[in-house]
């Protein structure tokens, strides 16, 4: 299928998706051509999705990027939440020899001195794992919505990922953090206790902090950096890596 082609079937399912509730909208997704892989960080939303995923027993894989630097609490849910809903979670970790590469060049916690050197140790722990998570995929899940930041207010519920070549949908595109909540407590959903905490937003531990109150949702990730659009690279397009060996581990409780 051409770019063209796929910025089409993009298009049309964004707006099928709009249409449908969550149950639905993951249906549709799992009944499309092609594998699908949702990528979870254990974060609110996240839970909400791998819920819906293992109640409808949907052949939609999960993964996750466990980077070596992340809350135990978040290293516990991932247990916890394949027990609750039957499921495998696929870890996929970082290769020793680009971590060691990254400490040699700018120390091992050189992120906070440069975001050249941020983004590496991102590309290193997160983008690199990611492209084995989604190489032969099809259809990628997240966990976006619209809600989270500024920078992505205009999340569509599909979109053509030109750079993995490959359909992305964000089911959650339009629920706001009051719906997420609610949909939690009502299905008594496992998630992260940190979120009580004032941790809305849950990545490494060293680039993570307790937002203030009246603070955006993302404000506690990377807070030493002034730019407000600041991502790991996982959702910007110039930032896609290039698929190599990554250490994978699946169990299945």
């Amino acid at each position: 299928m051409t770019p063209s082609e796929q910025q089409t079937r993009a298009a049309r399912l964004d707006a099928d998706l709009a249409a449908l509730d969550l149950s639905e909208r993951l249906a549709l997704v799992a009944d499309l051509e092609g594998r699908a892989v949702f990528t979870t960080s254990l974060g609110i939303e996240d839970q909400v999705i791998t819920a819906a995923i293992g109640t409808d027993r949907l052949p939609i894989e999960i993964a996750t990027l466990e980077t070596g630097r992340l809350f135990q609490e978040t290293v516990d849910l991932i247990a916890e939440t394949e027990e609750r809903f039957g499921i495998a979670i696929k870890r996929y970790r970082p290769r020793q020899d680009d971590i060691d590469a990254f400490a040699a060049r700018y120390g091992l916690n050189g992120f906070y001195e440069s975001v050249e050197a941020r983004h590496a140790c991102c590309h290193v722990r997160k983008l690199i794992p990611l492209a084995s998570a989604l190489d032969g995929a099809a259809i990628w899940v997240t966990g976006l919505r619209r809600g989270q930041s500024g920078n992505r207010a205009a999340t569509p519920f599909a979109e053509y990922d030109a750079e993995r070549n490959l359909i992305k949908v964000n089911p959650l595109a339009d629920w706001s953090i009051e719906v997420i909540n609610a949909y939690v407590a009502a299905e008594a959903i496992p998630v992260n206790p940190m979120h009580k905490r004032g941790y809305p937003s849950i990545g490494c531990e060293p680039c993570t902090r307790a937002i203030k109150p009246g603070e955006p949702e993302r404000a506690g990730r990377w807070w030493w950096e002034n730019d407000e659009k600041r991502e790991c690279g996982l959702h910007v397009p110039e930032a896609a890596a290039t698929p190599m060996e990554t250490t994978v581990e699946a169990t299945t409780a």
